[in-house]
């Protein structure tokens, strides 16, 4: 009782304060994979040839910060070989995969331009 009481409680803090409850280390794993793997692939072949490094930067990236943070690299190199419009509709699919792993505060404001 005590032990649920006490989860129950840091739930109840951490949602408060802006944390994400807590999830097993295993889904949380695999969920930043399934990242990483649609980021390259939105690349794609042309995309990983021209921009080695960004391809590089997203299988190396040891968290997902990293991967939230290289979101603009890979909007920009979408940009150069996909064009912006098609580039945004990408990064939105992408950007939409983050919910729940990072603090609501990192995620993007709305556009006013819209």
């Amino acid at each position: 009782m005590l032990r649920k009481t006490t989860t129950s409680f840091r739930n109840s803090v951490q949602s408060l304060l802006g944390a994400l409850p807590l999830q097993s280390a295993a889904v949380k794993e695999g969920r930043i994979e399934e990242i990483r793997e649609a980021m390259v692939s939105c690349l794609g072949e042309a995309g990983a040839r021209r921009f080695p490094n960004i391809e590089r930067r997203i299988r190396f990236s040891g968290d997902v910060e990293g991967l939230w943070f290289l979101r603009g690299d890979v909007m920009a190199a979408l940009a150069v070989t996909h064009g912006e419009a098609n580039a945004r509709r990408r990064m939105d699919r992408i950007t939409a995969m983050f919910k729940g792993l990072i603090p609501d505060h990192m995620n993007s404001r709305p556009s006013p331009l819209g």
